[in-house]
């Protein structure tokens, strides 16, 4: 019988465009303002890539950094795993160009899709890989670089996303356990409520859906909120029982940045104070699965979180997806 390992999270990184969009920006760009952006979303400003800065150069730069902080080298990496909605291209993976990137050869590397649940989706399988002893170290990427799936004449929308990637380490351990727990789900029958309609073999590219911009991301707002503060709660809750942890325990609840009224929501739903849950969506939007792991780095460099401090990460996204992970820093 193959002996379980534990898993122990040995860095974090993150990575953010340059460029600054901020609210300002879009008024001379879209009929909005920085009032209203504001008031209904807590965003401030976003980071957007340039042209020629792919999502897995965002993933590489947010890499090289956990690598540092974990102070090993890429060739100790024996498996890769990008979430992703905004991949480099259909295929290859986005892992794939990761790997090339990072220089290393023959291991594995794909990408999950799990829309903003991505990175939640991510953990669960690298937990499941490292439990097994099929793998021992393994780079985790969140990247993401929704400024190219947006249409930036849609008010609704475009004053909703960023760009950025995080990346965290995990290795296998026989003394400690830092993933906790984790809990993911899913619902198709809310699929047409955030969604791109074309690109893929329902609707393949034509100068038709191009024109009718049928490749950028569309949305319910009102519906997606309602889903999204239930799921969340119901996800973190669900964490939180298998982890076998209360409330009191956890350090810091770090959720899903789409949205400041869908995090408060969140918050009272679940019994927890707005003092004990990291934010930073006013400076980052929504960066699908990349804004839980970028949160994460942010609120550790920042000295939010010590050394053994216990976390909740909660997720929502596109699918419908949701998932949570109590994990120990």
């Amino acid at each position: 019988m193959n002996k379980k390992f534990g898993v122990k999270i040995l860095s974090t990184g993150s990575y953010f465009p340059k460029k600054v969009l901020t609210n300002a920006d879009l008024e001379k760009i879209v009929e909005t303002s920085d009032e209203w952006i504001s008031a209904r979303t807590g965003i401030q400003e976003r980071r957007i890539s340039e042209k020629n800065e792919y999502t897995s150069d965002l993933a590489y730069k947010a890499s090289l950094e956990a690598l540092k902080t974990a102070n090993i080298t890429p060739e100790q990496i024996d498996l890769i795993l990008v979430a992703t909605v905004t991949p480099d291209m259909f295929f290859p993976s986005t892992a794939c160009f990761l790997q090339k990137k990072l220089g290393l050869m023959s291991i594995p590397a794909f990408d999950l899709s799990a829309a903003c649940s991505g990175f939640i989706y991510g953990i669960t399988t690298a937990r499941a890989f490292i439990e097994s002893g099929l793998y021992k170290t393994i780079l985790l990427v969140g990247a993401e670089e929704l400024s190219k799936i947006t249409d930036w004449t849609d008010r609704n929308t475009c004053v909703l996303f960023g760009d950025g990637a995080g990346a965290m380490i995990l290795s296998a351990s026989e003394e400690s356990d830092d993933v906790l727990s984790t809990y993911i789900g899913a619902d198709a029958s809310y699929s047409d409520l955030l969604f791109i309609p074309a690109g893929g073999t329902v609707n393949p590219a034509t100068v038709e859906t191009v024109n009718a911009k049928m490749h950028t991301t569309k949305m319910q707002g009102r519906d997606v909120f309602k889903a999204a503060v239930q799921k969340m709660a119901f996800a973190a809750q669900k964490a939180l029982e298998f982890s076998g942890k209360n409330l009191e325990d956890i350090k810091l609840f770090i959720p899903h940045q789409a949205n400041m009224r869908i995090i408060e929501a969140v918050a009272k739903k679940i019994g927890i104070s707005m003092n004990s849950v990291f934010v930073n969506i006013h400076k980052t939007g929504n960066i699908s699965s990349a804004t839980t792991i970028t949160a994460l780095d942010e609120a550790i460099k920042t000295g939010k979180l010590q050394n053994g401090d216990i976390v909740e990460l909660i997720a929502f996204g596109g699918g419908f997806t949701w998932g949570a992970a109590v994990i120990r820093v």
